[in-house]
């Protein structure tokens, strides 16, 4: 992770590859989560943010490489109080994106797979992108603010009085 200097867009990035294995699917949640807790996000806009990722990681390696070893990439910025991810890989890409982002389509139902993704990752974070060329690999881009800590005391507090 490197610090940018003054005056540029984002306040931090991290960029991580790793090999298209299913195992490293957990390696790249937690590390994006990790420096997404620079924001200081609660325990459900972090997990929100490991859904999304994890689902994204997935993606790569079961659809894009099927069963073929490649690399995935993770870029990730911290910009304020949001942090854009970006997982992109050099797979086999998507014919069609808007059919692909459709609940419950898969290409892959033999293998049980949900075809609930691409919903997935739109409900979890604020927003999200799918650019993808076949034969080229596809990214997805997805950010997520999180809220400042005077505004979660505020609702946890109206939480408690509505409660009450």
């Amino acid at each position: 992770m490197r610090q940018r200097k003054e005056g540029n867009m984002y306040n931090n990035e991290m960029k991580l590859e790793f090999i298209s294995k299913s195992s490293n699917e957990a390696f790249a949640r937690i590390a994006v989560a990790a420096f997404a807790s620079q924001l200081d996000p609660t325990i459900e806009e972090l997990a929100d943010i490991k859904t999304a990722v994890s689902e994204a990681v997935t993606n790569s390696i079961i659809h894009g490489y099927d069963k073929k070893q490649g690399v995935v990439k993770i870029s990730s910025w911290l910009k304020e109080n949001e942090i854009i991810i970006e997982i992109s890989d050099k797979g086999k890409g998507i014919e069609n994106v808007e059919m692909a982002k459709e609940p419950l389509y898969t290409t892959k139902p033999n293998l049980e797979r949900s075809g609930m993704g691409f919903t997935i990752m739109e409900s979890f974070m604020d927003k999200m992108e799918v650019e993808s060329v076949v034969g080229l690999g596809t990214k997805v881009t997805m950010s997520k603010v999180i809220k400042p800590k005077e505004d979660k005391d505020e609702d946890e507090f109206k939480m408690l009085m509505t409660n009450s």
